[in-house]
């Protein structure tokens, strides 16, 4: 088998594959534009708390920078972000959660960013209580909408202006795979 090439029209029929593949490849690359992810300050952290004594769960809506007991714990969180809608969900929070022991002394157990996405993650456990986020509400600010630049307006420095996206071709204008004959 070695030194084998393969057939003409084999090899035209994969030169051909390959040019549209890469054709392919050119227009989706050209037509990524870069990420918008826009954060959303909110101004209410709603958490869930778990009382494992009475199994009951209640739900705690906070406002920031506000501190809320629930059974032992004081809960004070400092700050809230979403996304638009459109986007992935990521919802997040910086908490601080301390601890009120029975001769009045504060313990904090708990300081540092919450994910609703991933409530296992920075969740408080604790022997009595556990709590975690569930969302963020209240947005302080109207989400900023994306903004395509104008033929005024020059991108920053470092990024190139995308052009916009060529229609895909038709399938007329792919081409043709060989026929294959089937073997005996």
């Amino acid at each position: 088998m070695r030194g084998r090439r393969p057939a003409a029209g084999t090899a035209r029929s994969l030169a051909r594959r390959l040019a549209a593949w890469s054709w392919l490849a050119g227009l989706a690359i050209a037509s990524v534009a870069p990420a918008s992810a826009q954060r959303i300050e909110n101004g209410v952290a709603v958490f869930a708390a778990l009382d494992k004594v009475t199994a009951r769960i209640s739900r705690l809506p906070i406002k920031l920078g506000e501190t809320v007991n629930f059974g032992a714990l004081r809960i004070t969180p400092r700050a809230c972000y979403t996304r638009q809608a459109i986007e992935a969900p990521r919802t997040s929070t910086f908490v601080e959660v301390e601890e009120v022991q029975l001769d009045g002394s504060v313990n904090k157990i708990f300081s540092g960013w919450m994910f609703a996405e991933s409530p296992g993650l920075n969740a408080v456990e604790h022997p009595v209580f556990d709590m975690w986020l569930t969302e963020c509400a209240e947005p302080l600010k109207a989400a900023p909408v994306a903004r395509t630049p104008s033929s005024q307006q020059r991108p920053p420095a470092g990024r190139r202006e995308t052009q916009p996206a060529a229609p895909l071709p038709a399938e007329s204008e792919l081409p043709e795979e060989p026929r294959r004959r089937p073997r005996r």
